[in-house]
């Protein structure tokens, strides 16, 4: 019997070499006198066959299944061990190919149909098959199936419904590089000048005929200056700074003009002492009753302040008022920065001229200076009013009334002076 009869798997294997692979996956056994010829003096050793393991992969064992007995085809003599490698296992790989196609087949699962979008949905909301056509993973996956109540099917976003924190629009306006000062306008400006123009006539009605516009502007300026320091509600502070106000109307009603001075000092001094105590009893943090105290003592005095309308010479208050009525008015017009700036008080003080000489108690000359210096603090109430990015109730309530608050020490001194 040949060698290529008697070991039909081991030919084309040199003496020395290996096991290789058949196309099946087992290990083929080293024959002795494998590649040599019968007359070359090598003894057949038919039955000391040995079996040895595959050496080259040792990571992959696949699992062999019973294949039909038949003949193996012959591989040719003289094939290098490699060539037997690779032959192997594109055998091994053709074998697995099909495994492979039907676990993944019984692993897929195919795509479910998207559940109905609610009727109040946003007709704008992306398809859920927008992410599988492009190829790309959606963001957000899909609730499980089994989550039941916990499904939100109000139609929004996370965000929506969560919320997120929200930038002030004066951080907006310093991160735009905007100027976070914003002038209240000519609306407040043109209420100003009603408010001027009735207290000018109050002015020259006499003392009680003023006291209404002067509670009318001591109410709005405690209201106006808690909300320009982002307190609100305030309603305590408010109204104890009106009040206090209230106080400084009555005392000098009840003490005269000659005694305004006193009578404004002492209800201030009154005041900021009752203002200290209410918050040192506050169950309010440090920082907060700081800030509470600050803002009730700065509304308090101001109320007070006013109340120099009602002490000054009644010539004096009707030629501020008016110079303040015009200043105002003319600031809120649509002019250039520096232009605006000039022509207010300018404004003022031709205002306080022409009134000042129409009044028997003041000249032309004394009338344009008060004016001038009543233009200049209407300038100083605008600027206060206009921080921080105020909201529309700040010009609405500090806007107006702040410009003749401010002039209010002014028109007493000056009244006092030139009267």
């Amino acid at each position: 019997m040949s060698n290529d009869q008697q070991y039909p798997y081991g030919q084309g294997q040199g003496q020395g070499q290996g096991a290789r692979s058949g196309p099946q996956g087992w290990a083929e056994p080293q024959q002795p006198g494998q590649g040599q010829g019968p007359g070359q003096g090598q003894p057949e050793v038919p039955a000391a066959q040995t079996w040895e393991g595959q050496t080259w992969d040792t990571q992959y064992q696949p699992q062999i299944r019973p294949q039909a007995s038949g003949p193996v085809p012959d591989q040719g003599a003289g094939q290098a061990p490699g060539q037997a490698y690779q032959q192997a296992q594109q055998a091994q790989q053709a074998q697995q190919a099909p495994r492979a196609a039907a676990a993944a087949d019984t692993a897929y699962l195919p795509p479910q149909a998207p559940a109905p979008a609610p009727a109040h949905a946003p007709a704008h909301a992306p398809a859920p098959a927008s992410a599988s056509a492009s190829g790309q993973a959606p963001t957000t996956p899909p609730p499980p199936p089994g989550a039941g109540g916990s499904v939100d099917t109000s139609g929004y976003s996370t965000p929506t419904t969560l919320g997120s924190a929200r930038m002030t629009d004066a951080q907006r306006a310093r991160a735009e590089g905007r100027s976070p000062i914003i002038p209240p306008g000519i609306q407040p400006a043109g209420l100003t000048a009603l408010l001027g123009l009735l207290l000018a006539g109050g002015a020259a009605l006499g003392s009680y005929g003023l006291l209404v516009p002067l509670v009318l502007l001591q109410a709005v300026t405690a209201a106006g200056w808690f909300r320009l320091n982002g307190m609100w509600p305030a309603r305590q502070g408010i109204a104890l700074a009106f009040l206090g106000g209230v106080v400084a109307d009555v005392a000098l009603l009840a003490a005269g003009r000659e005694s305004g001075a006193a009578a404004i000092l002492g209800t201030l001094g009154v005041w900021v002492l009752l203002v200290v105590v209410l918050q040192l009893r506050s169950p309010a943090t440090g920082d907060e009753r700081m800030a509470g105290l600050m803002a009730a003592v700065a509304s308090a005095a101001l109320a007070i302040l006013a109340a120099g309308h009602l002490a000054a010479p009644p010539a004096a208050v009707v030629v501020g008022a008016i110079a303040v009525a015009v200043a105002t008015v003319v600031r809120a017009l649509p002019l250039p920065g520096p232009v605006s700036l000039v022509a207010a008080p300018l404004a003022g003080m031709v205002a306080g001229l022409v009134v000042g000489g129409m009044t028997d108690d003041l000249t032309s000359g004394r009338g344009a200076v008060l004016g001038l210096v009543a233009g200049v603090c209407a300038l100083i109430g605008l600027r206060a009013a206009s921080y921080d990015y105020p909201s529309r109730f700040v010009h609405m309530t500090a806007g107006v009334a702040l410009p003749l608050t401010a002039a209010a020490p002014a028109v007493y001194l000056l009244g006092r002076a030139l009267v």
